[in-house]
């Protein structure tokens, strides 16, 4: 099939030169209507309660003290608790269940 320069894009002549337009156009209209959503969602004041970090070893170690730098820089920013919590032991495996159970 022959090929010819349509506005930027190589589009083949045929119907698959028709499928690849309204492709492009469905994609730009799914992301248009998806940034539109989220766009809306983001208006809400985020977050609206305070924020709990989980992590999973030891207080006093160096993972606890990055945590804790790392929540005060965030709640200067965003005006919000960040409450750490330390869930030693099980290599982690606490603190992964406690953020699988923990509310949304």
């Amino acid at each position: 099939m022959s090929t010819k320069l349509h506005k930027r894009h190589a589009v083949e002549q045929g119907p698959e030169g028709i499928r690849l337009r309204r492709r492009n156009f469905l994609r730009l209209v799914g992301g248009y209507a998806a940034y539109n959503a989220m766009k809306s969602e983001a208006a809400d004041a985020y977050p609206a309660r305070p924020v709990r970090i989980l992590v999973g070893f030891p207080p006093g170690g160096s993972t606890d003290i990055a945590a804790r730098i790392i929540a005060q820089s965030l709640s200067d920013r965003l005006g919000q608790p960040f409450v750490i919590e330390n869930r030693a032991g099980a290599s982690g495996n606490i603190a992964a269940e406690a953020a699988a159970k923990s509310p949304a």
